[in-house]
């Protein structure tokens, strides 16, 4: 079942803009040190961030929060698959959040796609709730 869908757009420019003026300071501040290493290896070092942040926004309206309610930035982290598949993983206040929305007996997964066509970063975040597998053991 789906528990929560979230999209967010933003602007590449914009993104670019806030890394030249404030550099380190918002990059420690939004960004874990797995985002910020794929960031600065990429040749759009500002896309690449944008699209991290577009995601990031994206995961906090699936969780039904925004970015409120005691969620951080650097709780909500994106990270690749070997295929270059986006994953999103949680901690902090969103583990929390996300923990309490997802019913008994079922497992949270949260599916994230990104894309950017200049200036625009854009993400898409489905938190889907997938049963447990019923244990065949148990008596």
């Amino acid at each position: 079942m789906i528990l929560g869908i979230g999209t967010d757009l933003a602007n590449i420019d914009r993104i670019a803009g806030t890394l030249d003026r404030f550099g380190d300071r918002f990059k420690t501040r939004v960004f874990t040190e797995t985002e910020q290493r794929k960031a600065e290896s990429r040749a759009d070092v500002a896309g690449t961030y944008a699209k991290r942040w577009a995601a990031k926004e994206a995961c906090s309206k699936a969780l039904g929060t925004g970015l409120r309610m005691g969620i951080a930035w650097r709780d909500m982290a994106v990270s690749n698959l070997p295929t270059g598949q986006p994953v999103m993983a949680v901690t902090g206040w969103a583990a929390a959040r996300l923990a309490e929305m997802t019913p008994p007996g079922h497992d949270a997964i949260i599916h994230v796609t990104l894309t950017d066509d200049h200036p625009w970063a854009q993400a898409f975040v489905v938190i889907e709730a997938r049963p447990r597998p019923a244990d065949r053991h148990a008596s």
